[in-house]
C-alpha cells in the first residue's frame, strides 16, 4: 500500500474527523495511478493517520475510511458500515407515512464519495467517483444480506473528470420498476422514476421543509415557487391550504412532471398556475404586472447557464433575493434556500441581509434549517451540513 504524507496544515482537520482528502492535503499524490487503490496517510514524522481510498472529487483526491492502523478495508468493512447505517434509519423504516429516505449519507456514515436512498423498497446507489465504483460489488453484497429490496438501482455521478455523467440505464438487480412509484412523504403523495436520468422527480434533504411549508405557512397564501423542478414545494402549499400556487422553471418537462405531481395527490392541476419560463424573466414579468405573493419558495440550483446569463448562488444569490423581495407582499414568507457547499450559513445570512438592506427592507429570520436527520453530516464541518434554508418574514 502506498503512503501518502499530510501537510502540517491539514493534520488537525483530519484528526478531528475530517475525512475528504483535499488534493492540496499531501505532498507525493503523484504516486496514485488507479482510482479504487488504497492508500495510508501518515505526518511528517510517519505516524499513521488513516487509511483512504484515491477517488477524484471535486476538490478531494479520496475519502479516509478507517484510522484504526490494522482495520481490513473488505466486505466486512462494507457490511458494518451499511448496517449501522441501516439500524440508524429505524424509526424511517417504521413511519409509514415516509416511505422515501436517505440510508447511507456518505462520509456521515463513514464511507465518502457513495450515498445511498431507499424509495419504498427499491434503493437508490449514488457514486460520486469512479474510485467508490470499484468498491460497488462490497456495496451490493452488503444490501444483499442485510435487506429485502424489490430492486437496486444506481446513478454513476462522475466522469474521468470527476464530474457528473448520465447513465442510459441505471438498474443493477432485482426486479424492474414499474415507473412511476408513487411513495410517500409525511402524509404527501409524489411519482418518482429511478430509471430517467439524474433526477428522480424529488430532492429527499427538503423533507421537513415541504412539511413546514405544509402545516405552518402555506393556509391561505397566494403561492410562488421558483425553479420549482416537479412542484413538490407546491404541492406541499396546495396540501396546507394555498389559494393558489405558481410553479416557474425552465425545463419544459417541469410541466408534465407538475401535473403529474399534483395528480397523485388529488389535486386539480388546472387551478394551478405552472409557467415554463427563466425565473428571472418570471419578476420582470410579475414586477411589470404589479403582483405580489404571500409566500415565495427559492430554491435555485448552485449553478446554472443559459443563453443569455451564467447564475452562481455563491455570487448572485442576492440579486436573487432581491428580485423575489419586490414581488412578496408585506408580512409575506420567502423560504431562501441553498445547497451550494462552499459557503456556510453565516454566509448565507450575510446574502440575505445584503440583499434586505439593498431594498430597504425590513426582516426578520423565523424559521431555519439544515439537512434532516437520515442525512447524517459531520456538524464540526459545515460543508459537509450543504443545506441551508431560512425562512424571512417581510415586514414591511
Amino acid at each position: 500500500m502506498k503512503t501518502l504524507r499530510v501537510k502540517p496544515d491539514f493534520i488537525a482537520d483530519l484528526k478531528r474527523g475530517y475525512s475528504l482528502v483535499h488534493r492540496d492535503a499531501v505532498s507525493n499524490k503523484d504516486l496514485l495511478e488507479n482510482e479504487g487503490e488504497l492508500f495510508e496517510l501518515v505526518d511528517v514524522h510517519n505516524r499513521f493517520l488513516g487509511k483512504a481510498y484515491y477517488g477524484i472529487q471535486n476538490k478531494g483526491i479520496g475519502w479516509v475510511l478507517t484510522t484504526k492502523e490494522h482495520e481490513e478495508i473488505d466486505q466486512a468493512f462494507f457490511t458494518k458500515k451499511i448496517s449501522a447505517a441501516l439500524q440508524l434509519r429505524e424509526n424511517f423504516f417504521n413511519d409509514a407515512d415516509t416511505t422515501a429516505f436517505r440510508v447511507f449519507n456518505g462520509e456521515g456514515d463513514g464511507i465518502g464519495g457513495i450515498s445511498i436512498d431507499y424509495y419504498d423498497g427499491y434503493f437508490l446507489i449514488n457514486w460520486y467517483s469512479d474510485g467508490i465504483y470499484r468498491y460497488q460489488d462490497f456495496v451490493i453484497q452488503a444490501l444483499d444480506e442485510l435487506t429485502n429490496y424489490k430492486a437496486i438501482y444506481e446513478k454513476k455521478r462522475f466522469d474521468t473528470k470527476g464530474m457528473y455523467i448520465e447513465q442510459e440505464d441505471d438498474f443493477v438487480k432485482g426486479t424492474p420498476g414499474e415507473f412511476p412509484i408513487i411513495i410517500k412523504e409525511n402524509g404527501m403523495n409524489f411519482a418518482i422514476d429511478l430509471n430517467d436520468g439524474a433526477m428522480t422527480g424529488i430532492f429527499l434533504d427538503q423533507r421537513d421543509v415541504r412539511r413546514t411549508i405544509r402545516d405552518q405557512y402555506a393556509e391561505g397564501t397566494n403561492m410562488l415557487n421558483t425553479f420549482s423542478y416537479t412542484g413538490a414545494f407546491s404541492v406541499a402549499a396546495a396540501l396546507g391550504g394555498a389559494r393558489e400556487t405558481t410553479s416557474v422553471d425552465l425545463a419544459k418537462r417541469s410541466l408534465s412532471k407538475t401535473i403529474e405531481q399534483f395528480s397523485v395527490n388529488g389535486i386539480d392541476f388546472e387551478a394551478q398556475d405552472i409557467k415554463v419560463m427563466d425565473v428571472f424573466h418570471y419578476f420582470k414579468y410579475a414586477q411589470r404586472h404589479q403582483l405580489k405573493f404571500d409566500l415565495v419558495v427559492l430554491d435555485p440550483p448552485s449553478f446554472a447557464r443559459t443563453k443569455k446569463m451564467t447564475f452562481s448562488t455563491a455570487k448572485d444569490y442576492p440579486k436573487l433575493l432581491a428580485d423575489a423581495l419586490s414581488i412578496t407582499a408585506k408580512k409575506g414568507i420567502i423560504v431562501a434556500s441553498t445547497n451550494n457547499a462552499s459557503f456556510g450559513m453565516k454566509k448565507f445570512k450575510t446574502f440575505i441581509d445584503q440583499a434586505c438592506k439593498e431594498t430597504n427592507t425590513k426582516y426578520k429570520i423565523v424559521e431555519q434549517f439544515g439537512l434532516p436527520k437520515d442525512f447524517r453530516a459531520n456538524r464540526d464541518f459545515p460543508e459537509f451540513n450543504y443545506l441551508k434554508v431560512c425562512f424571512i418574514q417581510k415586514l414591511n
